[in-house]
């Protein structure tokens, strides 16, 4: 005899991480930028004939200038995307208090596009346009692609994007700050820091570890490689 199934709350047997929270992107692009950048840039201060002092002056205002550019820039940038998402979802409470019956009739439309059938599909859109608050957001899925209750944050955006672009620009300058000389210390240094970066970005995006490093690695070296090149033809001399 075949047990009768429990039939209740369904049973979750797997999360998703959060793809909207808006830290993921500036932190990554927040690290490399700053260990690839600030790396570029003392290789190239040391490929023109630069002493450590000098050296650690540079990296220490590129390092500082980068953090706030990177801070600035994502702030502005995830905070206009919010205003623009925010004036759509007003003109679309507009239009759902000014044309009711259209706007049902395209929810309707959008659910037949998703393979429902039609009946059922004029079914769903009015059940679900009975409350003005939920028809709103489910509108807003649709038309605009966003959740309405979850925007991402600008000063979250800022806030890492500052810190990570500060760690990683720190990198290559630490062996500098402790005495080194020569470029060999930080090259090691930053080396380091891009295969770990790259590994850690492509685990949390579930892709192969070994091909986010050696890229990371590889696209790293060769702004290093170039930057150094232009100090060395460059030869200002600085001391």
């Amino acid at each position: 005899m075949t047990a009768t199934a429990d039939i209740g709350t369904p049973e979750i047997h797997h999360r998703h991480r959060d793809v909207t929270g808006g830290w993921l992107r500036p932190a990554t692009f927040g690290v490399v930028d700053g260990l690839v950048s600030n790396f570029a840039l003392v290789a190239g201060v040391v490929g023109g004939g630069a002493g450590g002092h000098t050296v650690v002056l540079t990296g220490l205002a590129g390092l500082t200038a980068g953090a706030c550019s990177m801070a600035t820039g994502e702030y502005i940038s995830v905070t206009s995307q919010n205003e623009l998402a925010q004036a759509e979802i007003a003109r679309e409470q507009r239009e759902l208090a000014a044309h009711p019956e259209e706007e049902l009739r395209e929810l309707t439309l959008a659910y037949e596009a998703k393979g429902v059938r039609p009946e059922l599909a004029a079914e769903i859109a009015t059940a679900l346009t009975a409350d003005p608050d939920v028809a709103l957001r489910v509108h807003v899925r649709e038309e605009l692609g966003v959740d309405p209750d979850d925007l991402p944050s600008g000063w979250a955006a800022a806030a890492s994007s500052f810190a990570a672009f500060a760690l990683g620009a720190l990198l290559p300058l630490l062996p500098f700050v402790f005495g080194a000389s020569d470029i060999a210390p930080a090259l090691a240094a930053s080396s380091a820091g891009l295969v770990i970066t790259g590994a850690l970005t492509a685990k949390l995006t579930a892709s192969s570890g070994w091909f986010g490093a050696s890229r990371q690695l590889v696209l790293g070296g060769v702004s290093a490689a170039v930057t150094f090149g232009v100090g060395l033809l460059v030869g200002t001399g600085v001391s």
